[in-house]
């Protein structure tokens, strides 16, 4: 009887074993779980000596939890020799650790991308942009292997792991600047060859700063060819050369493009050598994002450490003071009336380059709302309601003549009367600030200093009259 207990307790034991070793390799449903450790892009690291400097960088910055965890990375790997050649003696543990976390996080995709699957162009890492807190770019050239942003190249590829790939790098991959595309994408040499032009270097050490932020709007090299139309680089007049390339970019602000709106905002140009007098550029929105109704976004949000490229499909010129009658819609009613004088041509009169004729103007520039006012005082329907001797007189009262008077000097001038492309008189009136026309009445500035290259627009809440 013993005997016979003791055999069934051995059975129990024996099933109870086989159930526990079943359940370590079963999960409810019944399917085999995998118990081999997992592969991530960190142990590929932390397993490969030739990798050791990038671990301590991983784990100095906190960051190898990042590609340790779930995701699909391609990380660029760069070699111990890489990283000896990049701190020239530095140790790693004296970096700034906020410059070291950036510069590992520029050695990461946050998107799984094998050999075959590169292709010539740009690529988010997940480093970012201080101002902006955008995504910073490489440029991955696939010409001859894979190379990044000119300075480093894959020497060993497709080390695959459970949450994404491994690369060896042979240089460390630096933050890029604005300079740095340029320079390296193909699609922009002509805009390079104009920055550079009879060795300057002016542009490319502006656009290489990293303390300061920078908006660029970049020709493709199609773009400077419509531009120069046959001639060369070296037909253009330098300063001019300087000027048209400075209103390309926006210094002070890093503007992607999911921030920009219907706004005007300061370029680099400047007014007759006048450091105090940007050029303005007008973005319009609508459709697309369009510059000054001449030039429209075709890439954008290409992002550095020190700013942003957004490619445009031509180059942009100066503006003058027609330019915003043109692109702002909000100026439609003002360029009607410009445009209903079949006898006068007041477009070409207000494009005349600086130097020449009665330049620079000082325009003041009624808003559509302004104009509705004016057809509701005068009971009529629109322009073409108005008589064209009557228009006309209205028209040439918004402008002065051999002035370019931005507001800053308007509150100088209280009481102030000029003489108007009609020969008659409109008065300043500082303190509101309004214009004062010939019937008296107050035209209120809304917007000023709409800088041009041959002259200056404020807008006005009123439409100024005799």
């Amino acid at each position: 009887m013993k005997k016979l207990l003791l055999n069934t307790k051995i059975v129990i034991l024996t099933i109870t074993a086989i159930g526990v070793l079943s359940c370590a390799d079963d999960d409810d449903n019944g399917n085999i779980i995998d118990n081999t450790p997992s592969n991530t892009v960190l142990d590929i690291v932390t397993n490969n000596p030739n990798y050791s400097s990038f671990l301590q960088a991983l784990e100095q910055t906190d960051l190898g939890f990042t590609i340790a965890g779930s995701g699909n990375f391609t990380v660029f790997a760069p070699t111990n020799a890489a990283f000896d050649a990049f701190l020239d003696g530095t140790p790693i543990q004296d970096v700034d650790n906020e410059v070291l976390t950036q510069l590992v996080l520029n050695h990461i995709l946050n998107t799984e991308l094998f050999a075959s699957d590169f292709t010539t162009g740009y690529q988010k890492t997940i480093a970012t942009e201080a101002s902006s807190n955008a995504n910073i770019d490489m440029y991955i050239n696939t010409a001859t292997g894979v190379t990044i942003n000119n300075v480093s190249s894959v020497t060993a590829a497709d080390m695959d792991a459970d949450n994404g790939v491994l690369h060896e790098v042979n240089a460390i991959i630096t933050l890029p600047t604005v300079t740095s595309f340029v320079a390296i994408d193909p699609s922009l040499s002509s805009l390079l060859a104009a920055l550079t032009d009879e060795g300057n270097t002016t542009f490319t050490t502006l656009l290489s700063d990293t303390t300061s932020d920078f908006t660029v709007f970049a020709p493709t090299n199609d773009a400077f060819t419509t531009f120069l139309d046959g001639a060369s680089l070296g037909d253009i007049d330098n300063n001019l050369l300087a000027q048209v390339l400075s209103n390309h970019v926006i210094p002070g602000t890093v503007a992607t493009a999911s921030s920009l709106s219907n706004l005007y905002i300061n370029t680099a140009a400047i007014f007759n050598g006048d450091v105090n007098a940007p050029i303005t550029m007008y973005i319009n929105t609508d459709d697309g994002v369009r510059l000054n109704g001449a030039s429209s976004v075709t890439q954008a949000d290409i992002v550095t450490s020190n700013g942003v490229i957004h490619v445009v499909n031509s180059v942009i010129p100066l503006p003058d003071v027609t330019t915003y009658i043109f692109a702002d819609p909000n100026f439609s009613i003002l360029l009607e009336a410009l445009l209903a004088d079949p006898n006068v041509d007041y477009i070409t009169a207000l494009q005349t380059p600086l130097g020449e004729g009665p330049t620079p103007f000082t325009g003041f520039a009624p808003t559509n709302e302004a104009f509705e006012n004016l057809f509701a005082d005068l009971n009529v329907t629109g322009i073409s309601d108005i008589p064209i001797m009557d228009l006309s007189v209205i028209v040439e009262l918004h402008n002065i003549i051999s002035s370019n008077i931005r507001a800053e000097e308007l509150t100088g001038m209280d009481g102030m009367v000029f003489t108007t492309f009609s020969g008659l008189d409109i008065t300043i009136d500082a303190t509101t600030p309004a214009i004062i026309d010939p019937s008296g009445g107050s035209s209120r500035l809304l917007m000023t200093d709409l800088q041009t290259a041959n002259g200056v627009v404020h807008t006005l809440d009123r439409v100024l009259r005799n």
